[in-house]
């Protein structure tokens, strides 16, 4: 009988929780849109409208270099986009929500989570706007186009680790939100989004092979646009920067959580 309750109150737990993810999302999206007249309409339409920009800038430079441009760029635009609205939204989170974090008894994971999901369905209303352009640039659909989503799981676990990170450090050091726009901006022209790595240096190659992010969207490029499995140490690659990431900022988060109460 004791296990069964404890069971039961683990049950209500989680669907607390979930409720209160889903209720502080609903939140986050309605502030982001609220004086805009199309809305969320615009996760689809800003992709789309940076694609065109991007293409007649970019794709006069790389044609040669890169068959369908506007795939390319996009694919990695997507996922630079899904980790710079997840972890800058989850750098705030602790700080955004101090009067509940006070109030309520809720998991502090809840808020970052809570950020880290809004970020994600803002990305599923971008992948309209993929789908379309897969269709336009007539990209055959295969078997292993499958694999996205296990790419944005395991991005996911990869930003969550970030966030966790960030979070802990907003609370202590603000100025980090400052210092992080800067490593923004070098992550992203580390990461090939509109260039093929192959136009670099050899000497390049390698480090930016080894950039998370570039893995990221390294995987999904192939299994999208080339229609394949990923190569092997892509896998590896990917799979390790998720686990090391996501374990060390629980660990930061998990030790920090008492300092970060008594500074809020």
């Amino acid at each position: 009988m004791e296990k069964l309750k404890k069971l039961i109150i683990k049950k209500n737990d989680i669907k607390q929780y979930t409720f209160v993810i889903k209720e502080l999302t609903a939140r986050e999206i309605k502030r982001k849109y609220a004086r805009s007249s199309l809305g969320i309409i615009w996760s689809v339409l800003n992709p789309l409208l940076m694609m065109i920009v991007m293409s007649l800038i970019f794709s006069t430079m790389f044609r040669r270099n890169i068959e369908n441009f506007p795939i390319y760029y996009l694919t990695g635009e997507l996922f630079w986009g899904l980790f710079n609205g997840a972890t800058n939204a989850s750098m705030t989170a602790l700080v955004d929500n101090k009067m509940l974090l006070i109030k309520a008894k809720l998991p502090k994971h809840t808020f970052i989570l809570s950020r880290i999901y809004t970020s994600l369905i803002n990305f599923g209303y971008t992948c309209i706007a993929y789908v379309m352009m897969l269709i336009v640039f007539k990209i055959k659909p295969t078997w292993a186009m499958l694999l996205f989503p296990v790419d944005v799981i395991f991005a996911l676990i990869f930003f969550m680790g970030i966030g966790y990170l960030l979070a802990v450090l907003y609370v202590f050091f603000a100025d980090i939100k400052y210092l992080y726009s800067v490593v923004l901006r070098l992550l992203m022209y580390l990461s090939a989004i509109f260039y093929p790595i192959t136009s670099l240096p050899e000497a390049m190659h390698d480090f930016i092979a080894c950039n998370p992010l570039y893995i990221i969207i390294a995987f999904a490029r192939q299994c999208v646009m080339e229609g394949r499995v990923p190569d092997g140490d892509i896998w590896i690659k990917l799979i390790c920067w998720s686990l090391i990431s996501f374990g060390v900022g629980m660990t930061v988060f998990k030790t920090k959580e008492n300092k970060v109460m008594q500074k809020i």
